[in-house]
């Protein structure tokens, strides 16, 4: 009787929670799915959160089960629903979806407990990756990055023999130019990288310290990864026209920058371990 009991609580409360933020599902729907968005994997991130809060809880079971409510969890669900109903007012819908985070650690402090929370903390962190930022930050971010890479890369392109010379994003060779875009500034796979890299760091079995350090290497790995893109494109540009470094090796060289990065990731884990 007492499951049967827990799991109507549970049910009713998954769906309050999702009839509350309705609206900033939607949201975060739209700029999932929105063309050239940088945040395509956000679609995956709940589902590879439940998968290991499952883990856990399948591997600490025994433990969760004799965990104690506690009524902190109150607290966290009004700060979480406070931040959500004047953010869905103001239409401010990133704070709206930062705010599940504390609704979510509310409602396991109060149905389950402290020891559970705690044990739950990285699934529920990791639930940041699916939150897509302000467009405003997005914006600034992106050039901020597109202008380093282009610099960056233009000192590349001269070292292997290329002369070459940069104008804020566009990068100038002698038979052709490279305009590095929004798109191929790196932020995407930057995001990307980064919530890998928490995944690694979650699975990894080394201390905090390492756990940390590799989560930090991702953002190195991702930036390396998108100028050897850059440099790579403006030598077919160059030395073979810019027709070639469109249409299918430009896309192919975006995806490569996920792989090496990947690659990356997997060595520095390994040295790590």
């Amino acid at each position: 009787m007492a499951k049967r009991n827990n799991l109507i609580i549970f049910s009713i409360t998954g769906i309050l929670f999702l009839i509350l933020y309705f609206p900033t599902f939607i949201w975060m729907w739209e700029r999932w799915m929105a063309k050239d968005s940088y945040y395509g994997h956000g679609i995956l991130v709940p589902f590879i959160s439940g998968f290991i809060a499952w883990q856990i809880f399948k591997n600490k079971k025994s433990a969760i089960e004799k965990d104690n409510p506690s009524n902190l969890g109150i607290a966290f669900i009004a700060l979480g629903l406070a931040t959500h109903l004047i953010s869905a007012w103001m239409r401010v819908y990133f704070s709206s979806g930062f705010s599940m985070l504390f609704t979510i650690s509310g409602l396991i402090l109060y149905l389950k407990g402290r020891q559970t929370l705690k044990t739950l903390i990285f699934p529920i962190l990791f639930l940041i990756f699916m939150l897509p930022l302000p467009l405003v930050a997005v914006a600034n971010i992106s050039f901020k990055m597109k202008i380093l890479a282009a610099n960056i890369s233009t000192f590349l392109v001269n070292k292997i023999g290329i002369p070459a010379k940069v104008s804020g994003s566009m990068i100038y060779m002698r038979h052709s130019n490279l305009m590095v875009e929004d798109p191929c500034s790196g932020l995407r796979s930057l995001i990307s990288l980064l919530a890998l890299g928490s995944l690694f760091s979650h699975y990894l079995k080394a201390s905090h310290l390492r756990k940390v350090v590799l989560l930090i290497a991702s953002v190195p790995l991702a930036l390396m990864s998108n100028i050897t893109r850059i440099t790579f494109l403006c030598f077919v540009s160059e030395v073979y026209g810019p027709e070639h470094a469109e249409g299918l090796v430009h896309d192919t060289a975006g995806m490569m920058v996920f792989v090496l990065a990947f690659l990356g990731m997997l060595v520095v884990s390994k040295i790590l371990e």
